[in-house]
């Protein structure tokens, strides 16, 4: 599973600029009102908030902006999100899927369609690319002089995980969906520090491609799908996206 990019997302998400830092947040903000929706306000009881609130720290987003949006969320005139999935096709085939929480289900929808149809792709039908990708729960752990590998992979695999890679400056510990709250406890109450603990799909193979104008749009269809304030997360197989 090594060679996955999700990583890099998150290490670029940090060095953005203050505008796009904004829509960083909006993202966060909209999957922590959902969380606290779906399981409530307080983290320890609620699994997915506790990861979120992690992935919002990796992110860089403020503690006064986290505890905003969970009281926010709390309140009785809370927004309620949907969450939407959609799934298609790149330039020359590239599995796309591209998770959203809106308020507005055609606004959302219309603008997917748009941004597939404008880079060379095409919107398909639920389950069309899906079925190309794993589900799994993926936790992340930067690299330090203090981190010896082998007791960190004894570790993981004892907690349950699946898998283990390191991958650049990271480890990354693969866990089916179900199990990832409870490797990232273990491993957090042995001291480690989690820099981020997600769900994610995991392509079952790439596609690279060669065509000038088909990475350029590839690379447009991501920028603009990333712009949008209502996408939250975008999957694809395409292998050289760096």
């Amino acid at each position: 599973m090594s060679g996955h990019s999700k990583w890099n997302n998150i290490k670029n998400k940090k060095a953005k600029t203050d505008a796009q830092k904004g829509k960083i947040f909006t993202k966060i903000g909209k999957e922590i009102a959902i969380a606290v929706r779906d399981g409530g306000p307080d983290p320890a009881g609620n699994s997915k908030l506790r990861d979120l609130i992690a992935k919002a720290k990796a992110a860089n987003v403020p503690n006064d902006n986290i505890e905003r949006a969970i009281k926010k969320a709390s309140s009785a005139d809370a927004v309620d999100y949907e969450e939407i999935t959609y799934e298609g096709y790149g330039p020359s085939g590239v599995a796309v899927i591209v998770t959203a929480a809106t308020d507005n289900r055609n606004r959302t929808g219309g603008d997917v369609r748009h941004f597939f149809d404008k880079y060379g792709g095409n919107m398909g039908t639920t389950g069309c690319v899906s079925f190309m990708f794993d589900d799994k729960g993926v936790i992340v752990i930067e690299k330090d002089d203090g981190i010896d590998e082998d007791a960190l992979m004894e570790a993981s695999l004892e907690a349950g995980a699946e898998d283990f890679a390191s991958d650049g400056d990271v480890f990354e510990i693969f866990t089916e969906p179900s199990d990832l709250g409870a490797v990232r406890d273990a491993l957090e109450g042995a001291g480690y520090v989690i820099a981020s603990a997600e769900l994610d799909k995991i392509p079952q193979s790439y596609v690279t491609l060669e065509d000038p104008d088909d990475i350029k749009n590839m690379n447009l269809l991501i920028e603009h799908l990333e712009d949008n304030d209502d996408v939250q997360d975008i999957f694809h197989n395409w292998e050289n996206c760096d």
